[in-house]
């Protein structure tokens, strides 16, 4: 009976381990790895993250850059990270990387669980159907129709207030290719991604209407991380004071996407 006691004693006492407790970051460093930082991003978002196999599939695209300046006007060592988008929040609230530079839309979900820097780039959910569809011209054409959008994304809570029939992807690019097919009878995805997927993929696809939402896209850092938060956000306002963000986004996509007429040239221009 003691013994049993000492042990129930010794385990509640000196074995208790808080759950979901992040590891602690060192009190005398900005990121968790000394002179380096790191920063996920799903690596299937063609422009903003992939994966190019001319370069031996090295990890590329607009959020790569960002992410790259970012670092260098910080005198830090970058290091992009790839992961599933449905747990890219959960590994940032497990310290396994940074910060989350994906092209994330700031939501009051998502602010309740990350802190945000200033927005890097805006942006609106678009949707795209097959180059041939005649029957959906117009968002009220989407009632029972079938819709593609990616796992844990902003565009699934938008196509669920138009229709109940949902196909989730793992890549927006994926969902843009099965429209030919019939599979679905449109996506909707970022308008610069289907843009993109469009004119410079030779994707047999066209937009409907006009974007349905303009979102803010930001860094997430870990909750409460004040300090990275705002040397961040010194390092953006510094590369876009100095046109390296420009230079970055027109390179991937003939405009500066920070621009709130963004979207509007982008429709505009071939």
């Amino acid at each position: 009976m003691f013994r049993n006691c000492f042990i129930y004693f010794f385990l509640t006492c000196f074995c208790f381990i808080p759950i979901g407790c992040s590891p602690a970051k060192p009190a005398d460093q900005l990121t968790l790895e000394k002179g380096t930082f790191s920063f996920a991003m799903s690596g299937l978002y063609k422009p903003f993250s992939y994966r190019d196999f001319q370069q031996n599939g090295k990890i590329s695209g607009f959020d790569v850059e960002i992410g790259y300046a970012l670092a260098k006007e910080m005198g830090m060592k970058p290091r992009p990270v790839t992961t599933p988008w449905e747990t890219i929040i959960a590994g940032l609230e497990a310290r396994k990387y940074d910060a989350i530079l994906g092209s994330m839309a700031i939501t009051k979900k998502r602010d309740q669980a990350v802190d945000f820097t200033d927005p890097y780039y805006r942006s609106g959910a678009q949707v795209f159907v097959k180059k041939e569809n005649r029957t959906i011209t117009s968002i009220k054409d989407l009632k029972n129709k079938t819709i593609g959008v990616v796992k844990a994304s902003t565009f699934k809570d938008v196509a669920l207030t138009h229709s109940p029939s949902i196909v989730e992807y793992t890549s927006d690019i994926t969902a843009l290719q099965d429209l030919p097919t019939g599979r679905i009878d449109a996506v909707i995805t970022d308008q610069a991604v289907g843009l993109y997927a469009m004119k410079q993929m030779k994707f047999p696809i066209q937009t409907v209407g006009e974007p349905l939402t303009l979102d803010n896209m930001a860094i997430a850092v870990h909750s409460g991380d004040e300090r990275l938060r705002q040397r961040l956000n010194q390092a953006l306002a510094q590369i876009i004071a100095d046109g390296t963000y420009e230079k970055i986004s027109r390179k991937y996509f003939n405009r500066n996407i920070l621009s709130s007429n963004a979207e509007k040239e982008a429709i505009s221009k071939p």
